[in-house]
């Protein structure tokens, strides 16, 4: 396919913050295009936001509907070849089930759906048309994320013990939410964001990063979830037991009330013969920790890294790299698997433009949100994924 990816956004216009960040994040590689959008749940905001972009007018969409079925009207030479949904979470579902049904890709901001039985119903349909679907778990886009998990498959670490992965907040100490502020205002709205608040928001990326870095999978959980703040509807605090399939056990916290964390999401995996530790807010960093030996310092961009975190990278050591080029990677590899697709090759698991959450991952996280909501409410109680 000798042109760039088109695609079109559904959310993310004026007021929003992660249509933004899936803007740069997409345009950073110069290999996607967005050529369409449905900005807003008011057409009227929705056209204005696509102009703010300089969209051409008759691109900018009243409602995904509009989008989707015009998009399809259009010569394959001009319609989009996928959509990205930067939506609040209960409107995550309908636009993605409506573009498979018609032939479009889609790239979804997480978590995939507003509960377990959408997220399986889309799984279905993702298998039953044959099209492509990823998921913006953004941190697995991360240089040394990669290099933590090609560590881990390659047993340098031996039989995984233990996982203990973090991801603190403190913006939502008080109840911002009363004021008008729109994200938190839908993060902490049952109607918008599903059974899990904090869960829900951030839970999930620890969750998922644990097993995209482990290959492992949470079997099931002993969950303990709170709303600290006053008049809050869904949990701001997540404190978690995990057992692992094949015997490791771990634990994960969440929350969005630890005054003075910003977003400290952090990891750390203790295996038979070493261990490993890496966090966001140093993402350049990767420590590998041994019994018998000095502790080493992985870097980002430097030739002894594995194939998929020297894929990862753009600059060379010691230029900064973050948030916005992890979420492109997540972009650049998706984009490439269309090209694939198009071209009828089929990739490998291990292909680097195969190295994206899919519809699995949407599933498991959807899994656990109600797992650590179901556990909660029953005092801890041990609770099965149902996965």
């Amino acid at each position: 396919m000798s042109r760039k990816i088109r695609y079109g956004m559904v959310g993310g216009g004026r007021g929003a913050f992660i249509g933004a960040v899936h803007r740069i994040a997409a345009a950073m590689d110069q290999q996607v295009d967005l050529v369409c959008g449905a900005f807003s749940s008011d057409p009227e905001r929705s056209k204005a936001s696509g102009g703010d972009l300089f969209l051409p007018a008759n691109r900018c969409y009243g409602t995904f509907k509009e989008m989707i079925f015009a998009e399809k009207a259009l010569p394959a030479s001009e319609r989009m070849d996928f959509i990205a949904i930067v939506t609040p979470n209960h409107m995550h579902f309908p636009p993605a089930k409506m573009a498979l049904e018609n032939g479009f890709h889609v790239l979804s901001d997480k978590p995939a759906t507003f509960d377990l039985a959408e997220a399986k119903a889309l799984a279905a349909l993702v298998k039953k048309t044959g099209l492509l679907y990823g998921l913006t778990h953004n941190y697995t886009g991360y240089p040394l994320v990669k290099q933590a998990r090609d560590m881990i498959a390659t047993g340098k670490l031996g039989k995984i013990r233990k996982v203990v992965v973090e991801y603190p907040q403190g913006w939502l100490a008080t109840r911002i939410e009363a004021s008008g502020q729109k994200q938190a205002g839908w993060r902490t709205d049952p109607k918008r964001s599903g059974a899990g608040g904090c869960v829900g928001d951030i839970g999930t990326h620890a969750e998922n990063l644990a097993e995209y870095i482990t290959g492992l999978q949470i079997s099931e959980l002993a969950a303990d979830a709170t709303s600290f703040v006053k008049g809050r509807k869904l949990d701001d605090d997540v404190n978690v037991l995990l057992r692992f399939k094949g015997g490791a056990k771990g634990l994960l916290h969440s929350s969005q009330i630890s005054v003075g964390e910003e977003n400290n999401l952090n990891i750390r995996v203790y295996g038979e013969l070493g261990g490993l530790e890496w966090h966001q807010k140093e993402p350049n960093t990767l420590l590998v920790k041994w019994a018998d030996q000095p502790m080493q310092v992985y870097r980002t961009a430097n030739g002894y890294l594995c194939d998929a975190a020297k894929a990862a990278g753009r600059t060379p050591p010691a230029h900064p790299e973050g948030y916005l080029e992890a979420f492109a990677n997540i972009y650049k590899n998706f984009a490439n698997a269309i090209r694939a697709r198009e071209a009828g090759q089929k990739l490998t698991k291990d292909a680097i433009a195969n190295d994206y959450p899919k519809i699995e991952d949407g599933v498991r996280g959807m899994a656990f949100i109600k797992a650590v909501v179901e556990s909660s409410a029953k005092n801890a109680k041990w609770t099965k994924l149902d996965a």
